[in-house]
C-alpha cells in the first residue's frame, strides 16, 4: 500500500530529545504528538539531508534533515526538521510529519 501524504507539523515532547549522531544534525525527538495522539520512535530506519540554493543566489544551504522512522506501535513514518522556519508565525513549527505508510 502506498504512503499516505500528510505534511502536518508534529509537536515534539519536551525533554524527549536524543543526542545527535553527527555534527550539525538536530536533536531528534524520541516522542511526539500528532493530531492529539502520542507517538514514540522505536527505530530510525534511514536518514538523509536536503539542500537547495539560496533564493536569488548561487550558494547551497542545508534545508531539511529527513528521518524514516518506525514507532513503537509499528507504524512507518517519514518526518523532517526544517533548518529555517517557513515564516515568523511558524517559528515553532520546525518538525513535520511528511508521510505515514498506508
Amino acid at each position: 500500500m502506498p504512503d499516505t501524504f500528510i505534511s502536518e507539523p508534529i509537536e515534539p515532547e519536551p525533554g524527549s530529545f536524543a543526542a545527535p549522531t553527527a555534527a550539525g544534525e538536530p536533536m531528534l525527538p524520541t516522542r511526539f504528538t500528532w493530531r492529539g495522539e502520542r507517538y514514540e520512535i522505536a527505530d530510525v530506519l534511514a536518514k538523509w539531508k536536503e539542500s537547495g540554493k539560496e533564493r536569488g543566489g548561487s550558494e547551497i544551504y542545508l534545508r531539511k534533515h529527513w528521518y524514516h522512522i518506525r514507532t513503537t506501535d509499528g507504524q512507518s513514518m517519514k518526518i523532517y526538521f526544517e533548518r529555517q522556519a517557513r515564516s515568523k508565525g511558524a517559528a515553532r513549527k520546525r518538525w513535520w510529519l511528511y508521510t505515514v505508510d498506508g
